[in-house]
């Protein structure tokens, strides 16, 4: 193969599932490829398995499959995800009955696990990186650990014949490295081609971001037809340079400032981007134009992998509970600002125990306090939430919002209180042996 095209699917679990199915049909493309896992989603979807043995994958994972599952088997696409997230084996059950749903004989499936660590995280004494302590100490209140693994077991998995690749956590850019590794032959020390295939990775991993989708600012940055916005698909050579582009006439625009944006997304060190696979270098690349919404990239480069894992941690650290209520017309932000002092007040009144509180004039200070336009407002919306350790402590905040409606100031409308459980996120670096990639081929 010369050049192999590859497409993306989905930047985000509730991603969009049409311009998946454009690139399938129209996009010319040999691999699909689907990111669909996002730090705190495994913990989440490992608490579901926790209650059910057979769910924990991401909940579009049949409609996702249903919609691109006829033109990929038509055009001989393959497709890649980490759509698995805390069940791959029984995400690809649930691929393979969608499969007989369609009448679509003979997919075979490849579940890739092997990245989830929690006994070996506690059990081996390894510390979080952002607290320094031990990972023992969250005690029940560790949700989930997982390692990320690299695109070795991937590959293993399309080189024994698999249409269709579910992971859990595999790192974003090694989805899409390891249709390269195969089709290419590149070597597992091969760090100059890792590098550069990693970067075009880490272009397409979040789909409609490099199209246009998150670069659109109008008036600055206008992006046309975004609601129609199209995914990117790479072109890619031998030697792990490409081409990032569309499918012609769908939306959004691919230039050398799309591109550079996404670049630089999540980059901590352009000189040493850690993966499992390798530690690429963006510092030479070159990023030009080649043509309508096609961008060249070439010139990265890679050295030798981290030595350690990174492994994404999952604890509960409290409860939510939060309340909103809206006041407008005239003289309307000093009646939420009202509405704030009194509840901060009763908040103090009745002795609400919360590690953490906010409370936000909507439109005014939520994002960027003392930055809002000069002008009253005709509308505003107060917020206030708060981490409590109980479920019970978390309700009185909203509860207290809630009460305005009656108890002033005046014309408050709209009130709602919610809460949940809080799922965070801290990590820990663990040694390579710590996890144990398996690909296992599921049948029907």
């Amino acid at each position: 193969m010369t050049i192999l095209r590859i497409g993306s699917g989905a930047g985000y679990s509730g991603d969009r599932i049409e311009p998946a199915v454009e690139l399938a049909e129209k996009g010319g493309i040999s691999y699909l490829v689907f990111e669909c896992l996002a730090e705190r989603t495994i913990a989440i979807a490992q608490e579901a398995r926790l209650a059910d043995p057979q769910a924990g994958y991401d909940p579009l994972l049949e409609a996702r499959m249903r919609a691109v599952l006829p033109a990929c088997r038509q055009n001989g696409i393959r497709i890649i995800s980490n759509m698995g997230a805390a069940n791959p084996e029984a995400a690809a059950r649930a691929v393979l009955g969608v499969a007989a749903e369609l009448g679509l004989p003979g997919l075979k499936v490849a579940a890739i696990s092997g990245d989830e660590m929690r006994a070996a995280l506690v059990a081996g004494g390894h510390v979080l990186t952002e607290t320094g302590r031990p990972a023992a100490e969250l005690g029940d209140r560790l949700v989930s650990a997982n390692a990320y693994l690299g695109a070795a077991p991937l590959v293993e998995a399309l080189a024994a014949g698999a249409d269709v690749v579910l992971t859990g956590r595999v790192a974003d850019p090694s989805l899409f490295l390891a249709p390269m590794i195969h089709e290419f032959g590149w070597a597992a020390d091969d760090w100059e081609r890792l590098g550069r295939g990693t970067i075009l990775g880490h272009l397409l991993e979040c789909a409609g971001q490099v199209t246009g989708g998150y670069f659109a600012d109008p008036g600055v940055k206008d992006v046309p037809g975004l609601a129609r916005l199209g995914f990117p698909l790479a072109e890619v050579d031998p030697d792990g340079n490409g081409t990032i582009t569309k499918v012609a006439g769908s939306g959004g625009i691919v230039t050398p400032a799309t591109v550079k944006e996404q670049l630089l997304y999540e980059v901590h060190d352009p000189a040493a981007y850690l993966t499992p696979d390798v530690t690429a270098d963006f510092t030479g690349l070159c990023v030009t134009a080649a043509g309508p919404d096609r961008v060249r990239i070439e010139g990265g480069t890679g050295r030798e992998r981290p030595a350690r894992l990174k492994a994404s941690v999952g604890y509960v650290a409290g409860w939510r509970g939060e309340g909103q209520i809206s006041y407008a017309g005239p003289n309307a932000l000093a009646r939420a600002e009202l509405a704030r002092e009194i509840v901060r007040e009763r908040l103090a009144l009745v002795g609400v125990q919360a590690e953490e509180l906010r409370f936000d004039l909507i439109g005014m200070d939520a994002i960027l306090p003392g930055m809002a336009a000069g002008g009253a407002p005709s509308e505003v919306r107060l917020r206030v939430a708060g981490r409590c350790a109980t479920a019970a402590e978390a309700a009185r905040i909203g509860n207290e919002v809630e009460a305005l409606y009656t108890n002033g100031p005046a014309s408050g409308g709209g009130a709602v209180k919610s809460g949940g459980r809080i799922v965070a996120m801290l990590s820990a670096l663990v040694p390579r042996e710590a996890a144990r990639p398996q690909m296992t081929m599921v049948t029907g």
